[in-house]
């Protein structure tokens, strides 16, 4: 008796097209909606984001039981969080998908990729050497992105809260925010590129922490670039002196915002009064906004510094900002408003990073775990800005957010035909990014790896 197959159930609910009735099942076959994931995986051949962290982490596994590697572990879970699939149980789906499965070089018709449950004892599986290895890895990464040695690099440094619910390790109650999470610092460069991320309990962080975590940085890149001038870039959290004298013995730039004090704002009274009857006389001109800078310190600050003021008199009365610099060129006006100023968009590639590639998505219960996630969404946010970079300089391509980005050009359903001797991928023939599509696989090469 020939066997009975049975159709999958048709979705209830759709109405009627011009008298038709629409039948839609999931039974379409070698089929994926994430066709433009491809396109990444010729950046992630590019970078070796996936082999240059695998590199740092001793598999313990007998080598001929391993089915799958570290590295194609990290690359589907990259691939995964790039794709917007942030939640490791989702490989348990996508590790049948033709698109997933072409991108870590595996035929359609191939056996499955990794589970779930290896990409949690993965996550579960570096130490502390390890994670300092890979945290150096990255660093690497950052600077083998520039095509030739730069003379001058700018580092936001800047902290973010991540809630959490549930028993992780590190995790502490903050009362500005009224939860339990992580604070962790990241740095992004001036350009948006991502050098390093830190998971940490969400307190204010120390000036002995930072000072740590700057020597750390900064000493690996000038293991890269022993001679290139850096410029450090922060809020008020990092004015502490421990800070300050740090940036003067290594030879680094600083330009950080300082809290307003008495002290200080004696120094602008005068400017304030000044700022206000001009704003009173001419209202109709908009606010104004008028700059000085002074010498001064705090007590516990080995020497005075650069203070510039910024006072501004509006409808709501007078703001007054205040940044420490030891740039010693500029006017009071420039190097707040083209240097300091410029720190905004580190909040803006913050966002991208957690809100595009759910970077606050630290579940795990061991730290570690949940440090090597920032790693590997750290990583994903490489794939997708690599891939902004190709886009043409004056386009809107070029500026376009992350997630935008996923959406027109990631989620591409795609049907995948294995033949004996090729893979065919056929596209939508009405797909409105074609001409980007080709554009960014012409540029591939372009990409430094």
């Amino acid at each position: 008796m020939p066997v009975k197959v049975e159709p999958s159930p048709s979705l209830a609910g759709l109405s009627p097209v011009c008298g038709k009735p629409l039948i839609a099942r999931f039974d379409g076959g070698q089929l994926s909606s994430d066709g433009g994931l491809l396109a990444l995986r010729e950046v992630e051949r590019r970078l070796g984001v996936a082999e240059r962290l695998a590199a740092c982490i001793e598999d313990p596994r007998a080598p001929e039981r391993v089915r799958h590697g570290i590295a194609d572990i990290l690359r589907f879970r990259m691939l995964m969080m790039a794709a917007g699939y942030e939640d490791g149980n989702d490989a348990d789906s996508l590790r049948h998908d033709p698109v997933f499965k072409l991108a870590l070089d595996h035929l359609p018709d191939g056996a499955a990729l990794c589970s779930q449950p290896t990409i949690s004892r993965l996550e579960n599986l570096p130490g502390t050497r390890a994670l300092l290895r890979m945290a150096r890895t990255m660093v690497g990464l950052y600077c083998s992105s520039f095509r030739q040695v730069p003379r001058r690099i700018v580092l936001d440094v800047d902290d973010t809260f991540d809630a959490v619910h549930g028993g992780q390790q590190l995790r502490l109650f903050n009362a500005y925010y009224d939860e339990y999470g992580f604070q962790p610092i990241v740095v992004f460069d001036g350009e948006g590129r991502p050098v390093a991320a830190m998971l940490r309990p969400a307190r204010r962080p120390s000036g002995a922490e930072v000072r740590a975590f700057l020597r750390r940085l900064v000493r690996e890149i000038r293991s890269h670039w022993p001679r290139v001038e850096v410029l450090i870039r922060a809020d008020s959290h990092y004015c502490a002196p421990e800070v300050l004298d740090f940036c003067r013995a290594e030879r680094l730039d600083f330009i950080l915002a300082v809290a307003s004090t008495t002290t200080l704002r004696r120094h602008v009274e005068a400017l304030e009064r000044g700022t206000t009857a001009r704003y009173a006389a001419a209202s109709n001109a908009g606010k104004q906004r008028r700059y000085t800078e002074f010498y001064d310190g705090a007590g516990s600050w080995s020497r005075v510094e650069r203070i510039i003021a910024r006072v501004e008199a509006g409808p709501d009365g007078v703001d007054t900002r205040f940044v420490v610099t030891n740039l010693a060129s500029g006017t009071p006006r420039r190097l707040y408003e083209r240097n300091y100023c410029q720190r905004g968009q580190a909040e803006n590639h913050i966002k991208a990073w957690k809100l595009a590639l759910a970077a606050d998505r630290t579940s795990c219960s061991k730290a570690s775990a949940n440090q090597l996630r920032l790693m590997l969404h750290t990583g994903a946010y490489w794939l997708l800005w690599s891939l902004r970079s190709l886009m043409p300089k004056r386009s809107t391509w070029r500026v376009v957010q992350l997630d935008t980005l996923r959406l027109r050009l990631i989620k591409l359903a795609t049907r995948v035909v294995a033949r004996k001797t090729r893979v065919m991928l056929h596209l939508p023939s009405a797909y409105p990014a074609k001409a980007i599509i080709h554009l960014a696989l012409e540029r591939m090469p372009r990409l430094v790896c």
